[in-house]
């Protein structure tokens, strides 16, 4: 699916030479999912600034392999852009003999957004705070379940890593998306997850889930009454996700700059701001090399997660 983004000065002369066509904006994922408002978002307002119009083609499928390898065989001129999230660094290391790889075939522009993931339990559990849960994690851990919305997904990692930094064996749950993953959470069907604000801040507001613990540095403003895990005895369980934007890796220095300025420009209004906030978001802005370390950097870290955990798509 393919929507167009307008620029209302269409008719302006682009600077610099570059664009002079339309830009094609690749989302390895469905229309609607979580990862869209963002990407449209960003499109709209790149349209308005480079005076051309931005695209965005929906194309999900093989855990966001099709439209991420659809990136890699385009023509590197700066005409096909990818939004890259975690799955764009956790698959490399999930699904052998991938035709592309993200660190060797793809340059990083810009990053857009930084999402935290909560700790929740249903309101059933005995376990009223982190260490409370990190307690029976550690003696009953067989019998306990966390939750994800699918194998190989940023939950999931994140659960793996908590299992792993306690030293604890809990079961992973997969599920097909967070919706159905609520639903059970909120029975009491399975025991913890790892969620992002978003997708639960009504549900802890109305008393149908408890938030133990909220990655990052400080309380998040959203959710300012559940403390972090560095408050409750965890200090190096440091996690996040994040979306950004990647072009193939032959792409001229010239359209990467231009579409990093024009991105830091747009992650500079009040408006996209408090956007960001709406979603459960945190504004993150990087430069195409800090991009690209931190692609390097994720794709490392996460084949270390999925190794030690033992984790496959079966």
């Amino acid at each position: 699916m393919a929507v167009m983004f307008s620029a209302l000065a269409s008719c302006a002369v682009a600077q610099g030479g570059y664009p002079t066509r339309s830009i094609r904006f690749i989302v390895p994922y469905p229309p609607g999912g979580s990862t869209d408002p963002i990407a449209r978002l960003t499109a709209t307002k790149l349209a308005e600034r480079l005076h051309q119009s931005v695209i965005v083609d929906n194309r999900p499928g093989g855990n966001t392999v099709i439209g991420t390898e659809l990136v890699a065989r385009a023509t590197p001129d700066g005409y096909t852009l990818l939004l890259i999230s975690p799955a764009f660094t956790n698959t490399p290391s999930l699904i052998p003999r991938l035709a592309y790889d993200p660190v060797r075939d793809f340059a990083g522009v810009a990053t857009m957004a930084k999402f935290r993931f909560a700790l929740v339990v249903p309101v059933s559990s005995p376990a009223n705070a982190l260490q409370e849960l990190v307690a029976l994690a550690k003696t009953k851990s067989r019998q306990l379940t966390y939750a994800s919305s699918g194998i190989g997904s940023a939950v999931h990692l994140t659960g793996a890593l908590f299992n792993l930094q306690l030293g604890a064996r809990m079961h992973h749950v997969p599920y097909k998306g967070a919706a159905v993953l609520q639903t059970d959470l909120i029975a009491g069907r399975v025991d913890l997850a790892f969620q992002a604000p978003i997708n639960i801040l009504s549900h802890v507001r109305a008393g149908r889930l408890k938030a133990l613990a909220m990655s990052g540095e400080g309380r998040l403003s959203a959710m300012p009454e559940v403390p972090t895990f560095r408050e409750g005895g965890m200090p190096n369980f440091v996690v996040s996700a994040w979306q950004g934007i990647a072009v193939p890796k032959a792409t001229p220095k010239q359209p990467i700059d231009r579409i990093s300025k024009e991105v830091t420009a747009i992650l500079g209004g009040t408006d996209v701001q408090e956007y960001l906030v709406k979603f459960g978001a945190e504004l993150f802005i990087s430069s195409p090399m800090e991009t690209s370390a931190l692609i390097q950097s994720d794709v490392a870290m996460n084949a270390r997660i999925i190794k030690d955990a033992g984790i496959t798509m079966e």
